[in-house]
């Protein structure tokens, strides 16, 4: 099985466009306060936090920060995941001594354009109308254009803004279809 992406463009109205924004908001809060820990942990203790450290205090940040129980749970659990993987990234860099090692960094306003829903099959994103909406949690039904059709079985959604537009980007696992095999010759003939 391989994955394939296919990216569609929203049409969110005005309201559901400041939900949107609300929520890359919240989870880019959520990332720096994560690199923050991170951080923390180690400059005070010397010790390095993991990711299943970092995701079993989400319960409690829903629980002390109310605007937070807007965005689905697994939504979260993605932040942590991305901040891990900046982790991974920096000491892989870091172990190869090839340049610079690029310490994860702060994101500024602006600076964080995604959220992903990791189960899209089973919760979070939902198509609708026959493909002409789809109902994002704590959104609602946005209008989708979905100029082709979606294969194979559907993986993770991923919410993104790109300027003043907004897309959903599915990741779906098909079939590799071979290419049928062709005598044609590529390139130059030999000698």
């Amino acid at each position: 099985m391989t994955r394939k992406a296919f990216k569609y463009r929203l049409y969110p109205t005005k309201p559901q466009q400041k939900d949107l924004e609300r929520t890359l908001e919240l989870c880019r809060q959520l990332y720096n306060a994560a690199l923050q820990e991170r951080r923390e942990a180690y400059k005070k203790a010397r010790k390095s936090l993991s990711l299943r450290e970092q995701e079993r205090w989400l319960p409690q940040v829903r629980a002390d920060l109310p605007e937070y129980k807007k965005v689905h749970s697994q939504v979260l659990q993605d932040v942590i995941k991305r901040v891990d993987r900046a982790f991974q990234g920096f000491f892989r860099r870091l172990k190869a001594r090839k340049g610079k090692a690029g310490f994860p960094r702060f994101k500024g306003r602006g600076r964080y354009d995604s959220f992903t829903f990791p189960q899209a099959y089973a919760t979070g994103v939902k198509l609708q109308e026959g493909g002409k909406r789809v109902l994002i949690h704590g959104v609602g039904s946005v209008k989708v254009k979905l100029h082709r059709p979606l294969e194979g079985q559907l993986k993770t959604a991923t919410i993104k803004r790109e300027g003043n537009e907004w897309y959903l980007i599915l990741i779906c696992e098909v079939e590799p279809k071979p290419l049928p095999l062709s005598r044609e010759a590529v390139g130059p003939e030999g000698p």
